[in-house]
């Protein structure tokens, strides 16, 4: 984690200092995280972020000191505000309840949710926090003083419970109950921020207007799965097809006056092991056009990933022929292969298909006998679509013999 964080652009000491324990190390590099992803913008390197600030705050709460001191509770509320980033919100609901049912109230008042940690949550967390700075700003300016005390803070708890409420209002669930304990919470409160205040009165405001709808573009960007670990995995492959279409966007403008490469051979890969073969297909399709020069991609190990059986057998094969070599696979190849795989899947006509059996002939005679990974891949595409056209004009057949 540490090194991924390091990738991601922030530096994470592994060194403690020696009267901070494993939870207190663990929970000051997921703020230390969420503190960059508060202030970054809405991309892939930004969700790896969030899942990283998840995993450090879920190794807290798994250290055996964790539950002694107040640690506990912060780590549980800063869980649920980035569960409710990504659009998680049972899962939310189920760590803002942890905080409210924690019986040591008095260790969870002397921790607060920091609001500079925050992402972007509702309009209504962002003007108490920046009413907050202003009411900081007129009371010095007033008094003619320093303002000792950090303004922009929430009680833990306090928190937890407008979290709670935003929750249920998100899923349209009526939270009659959670403002009652609300409520209750306030009036037992002996000490309160200048942002709690505002917090409880946007509540109070908000209660009886229809249940709110959240549009942030972090929902439609992450798929929201039970496994953080594998959507972690998912993002971090995104991430690395991102960067390699930006490699070749920049070998594309750099290159363009000796040879023409196409930009989207690896969002082509990465779309069809998603299956969205529509997408897809529209990447390869432009790949064909494009690729006029026998542009080649090296089919490291770690490409295994975002490739299909076929290939990935095709590949070992010449690899036990040849154990020594690097084997390359131009993308006018790949691109026809993706191509004819995605017409497949959507079933398109068999005069769709012809043509790009034309396509494939054309590639053989344009690559050299030499290029083995290529004219096997050419000829398992071409043999796919056969097959797929012979059973076309079969079940043709078939059909035609009923209705006689």
């Amino acid at each position: 984690m540490d090194v991924l964080a390091t990738i991601t652009g922030l530096f994470i000491s592994t060194h403690s200092h020696p009267s901070q324990c494993l939870s207190e190390l663990s929970l000051s590099k997921a703020t230390k995280l969420m503190k960059v992803v508060a202030h970054s913008s809405c991309n892939t390197v930004q969700l790896i972020q969030i899942e990283l600030s998840k995993a450090y705050l879920h190794s807290a709460l798994r250290c055996k000191d964790s539950e002694r001191n107040s640690i506990y509770s912060q780590a549980n509320v800063y869980l649920a505000v980035l569960y409710y980033t990504t659009g998680q919100y049972q899962t939310a609901v189920d760590h803002c309840t942890l905080v409210m049912r924690s019986q040591d109230h008095s260790q969870c008042s002397s921790r607060v949710v920091q609001g500079e940690l925050l992402p972007k949550i509702d309009n209504d967390i962002n003007s108490a926090l920046g009413l907050a700075v202003f009411y900081q700003y007129i009371r010095a300016g007033a008094l003619n003083q320093r303002q000792t005390q950090h303004v922009i803070v929430f009680t833990t708890e306090l928190f937890a419970h407008y979290l709670n409420i935003r929750c249920l209002s998100v899923t349209q669930k009526s939270a009659k109950y959670e403002v009652l304990q609300f409520v209750y919470y306030l009036c037992c409160s002996k000490q309160l921020s200048i942002a709690d205040l505002l917090a409880v009165k946007s509540v109070i405001r908000n209660y009886h207007h229809q249940p709110i709808t959240v549009h942030d573009s972090l929902h439609s960007m992450l798929c929201v799965t039970t496994s953080s670990t594998s959507n972690l995995l998912e993002l971090l492959q995104q991430a690395a097809v991102e960067r390699l279409t930006t490699c070749r966007q920049l070998m594309a403008r750099n290159f363009e006056s000796l040879i023409t490469i196409a930009t989207a051979d690896f969002a082509a890969l990465y779309a069809y092991k998603r299956g969205d073969y529509q997408q897809c297909l529209q990447f390869s399709a432009d790949s064909v056009h494009t690729a006029v020069d026998l542009s080649s991609i090296v089919m490291y190990a770690m490409f295994i990933q975002l490739l299909d059986d076929n290939i990935v057998s095709l590949n070992a094969l010449t690899k036990i022929v040849n154990p020594g070599s690097t084997y390359l696979c131009t993308q006018l190849t790949l691109s026809l292969y993706l191509m004819s795989q995605c017409q497949l899947k959507l079933r398109h006509s068999v005069t769709s298909l012809a043509q790009t059996l034309h396509y494939i002939e054309v590639a053989h005679r344009k690559h050299p006998a030499e290029c083995t990974l290529d004219h096997l891949t050419l000829n398992l595409t071409k043999q796919k679509i056969l097959m797929y056209i012979v059973e076309c004009s079969l079940m043709t057949r078939v059909y035609d013999s009923r209705l006689m």
